[in-house]
């Protein structure tokens, strides 16, 4: 459920600083008048009305690391002569899969 707080009918009675570079300044000013809204509007539009999505890959990284180690494993016993090869090429790409997609959502956010 998305909040919308109305910006007109308000006491502003708060300050929030931050701390940018001049490129971003230049640029968050730039968005504004193109938007034709003044710089205060265009950073509470821009902050209240967008979702920032937050995804923790801590349990999908450590059940990665698990099926890597038990593919370790299994490349060890292999090279001992344990039991005979198997083709793992299968395996491989669809760890290379799992491994590009949690690559993919890091850099969502």
């Amino acid at each position: 459920m998305r909040r919308c707080i109305k910006i007109e009918n308000r006491k502003r009675n708060q300050t929030l600083s931050i701390r940018l570079t001049q490129t971003e300044k230049s640029a968050i000013i730039s968005k504004a008048k193109k938007s034709k809204l003044s710089l205060n509007e265009y950073i509470l539009k821009s902050s209240l009305q967008s979702e920032i999505k937050v995804v923790d890959l801590q349990p999908l990284l450590v059940e990665l690391k698990r099926i890597g180690n038990n593919l370790n494993q299994i490349t060890r016993k292999i090279n001992s002569g344990a039991f005979n090869s198997y083709n793992f090429s299968e395996m491989i790409a669809m760890q290379r899969k799992i491994y590009d997609a949690i690559i993919n959502l890091s850099e969502e956010k």
